[in-house]
């Protein structure tokens, strides 16, 4: 396969959407957020936490005094998406970022959300 034609399967292949979380093991706290490519999102905020450059100062904060092995990255839930709907999936997700930060806190972890 030539690097135009991996290109093109890249850009056509269907992206895994819905809401995360970034853990910090030691004191339970969860960041919460979604995306609607998760694997890119999820990258990102590693790599913005590694370079020091995230936007959330509390989970920045957090992340240089407890270190990169304190934190899990994992996916919570993931979109189904019908890509003939009229549903705006940004919205979809954003319902169902509420519905685990509500069951988080539920179940009594710390939960600040990443949008």
């Amino acid at each position: 396969m030539d690097r135009s034609e991996a290109k093109k399967d890249y850009k056509q292949a269907k992206r895994s959407m819905g809401v995360y979380r970034i853990r910090n093991m030691q004191n339970d706290r969860s960041y919460v957020g979604f995306s609607t490519d998760l694997q890119a999102r999820m990258n990102r905020q590693k790599a913005e936490l590694r370079f020091g450059s995230h936007k959330n100062t509390w989970l920045l904060s957090e992340w240089k005094s407890f270190g990169e092995s304190a934190f899990e990255f994992e996916v919570l839930d993931e979109l189904e998406h019908d890509e003939n709907s009229k549903a705006n999936p940004a919205e979809e997700l954003s319902v169902l970022t509420e519905i685990w930060i509500r069951k988080l806190k539920k179940a009594g972890n710390s939960v600040v959300t990443l949008q």
